[in-house]
């Protein structure tokens, strides 16, 4: 009878043991730290302090991602009231991008919208606005978190510092690199899924690890959707 025959064995009969009880306590095994060999008994029971421990472990885990979210909601809420609040279209973008940076600590925001009613058509956030940047937010289904590879919408971001004169050449040193990167797509909220963007929300950061691609969206996706109701104001009706 060869090992997986044994196994077999003993997994169709499992009253085995209780009917040979006296086995139990002259059977050894290995220990897996390198000592004696030890008993079945005291081998379960290492194989229950080591499951416990995991499941420790993970516990702490969710405890901690459960702080996390209630902090992200909490700044979620604050956020949510200020743009709410505003009842100036020509400075919600301001608000908007300002609270991200205040509340959620966001070394640098912008965002631009296009397409948007006559009145609004010459302020500052319709501006730079190419159409490399209306392709792209068109493209994204969902937020884009990761490296900034050059994207044009960079550009809107103004340095987290104030930028500091050059003494050699007068002009104002280089605002801080941006390392990583969120862009959020503005949609019309009374649009489908599928409905064009008019605006995109960018944020960055000289940090490679704030922005990442194996990042949670859920958060973002949401201010992405508050952001795109609020500012269906400056839009055409």
């Amino acid at each position: 009878m060869n090992d997986r025959e044994v196994a077999e064995y003993l997994l169709a009969n499992p009253e085995f043991f209780a009917e040979h009880a006296e086995m139990l306590a002259t059977i050894r095994l290995a220990n897996p730290h390198g000592k004696a060999a030890v008993s079945l008994q005291e081998r379960q029971m290492d194989m229950l302090r080591d499951k416990n421990k995991h499941l420790e472990r993970r516990l702490a885990e969710l405890v901690r991602y459960g702080h996390e979210n209630d902090s992200i909601a909490s700044k979620f809420n604050r956020w949510t009231e200020r743009v709410i609040a505003e009842r100036d279209p020509y400075a919600l973008p301001r608000v908007i991008a300002h609270g991200l940076r205040e509340v959620f600590d966001v070394p640098q925001a912008a965002l631009r919208v296009w397409d948007v009613a006559e009145q609004y058509a010459h302020a500052d956030f319709t501006r730079q606005v190419g159409e490399e940047v209306r392709i792209f937010a068109n493209s994204l289904a969902t937020p884009y978190c990761g490296a900034n590879s050059g994207f044009e919408a960079a550009q809107w971001l103004a340095p987290s510092v104030a930028a500091v004169p050059d003494d050699s050449t007068g002009d104002a040193a280089a605002p801080d690199t941006i390392e990583s990167i969120a862009l959020l797509a503005l949609r019309d909220p009374e649009g489908n899924e599928d409905a064009t963007a008019f605006g995109l929300l960018v944020m960055g950061s000289p940090d490679a690890r704030r922005f990442h691609d194996g990042m949670a969206t859920d958060f973002l996706t949401h201010i992405g959707a508050l952001a795109s109701a609020a500012l269906s104001r400056l839009l055409p009706r």
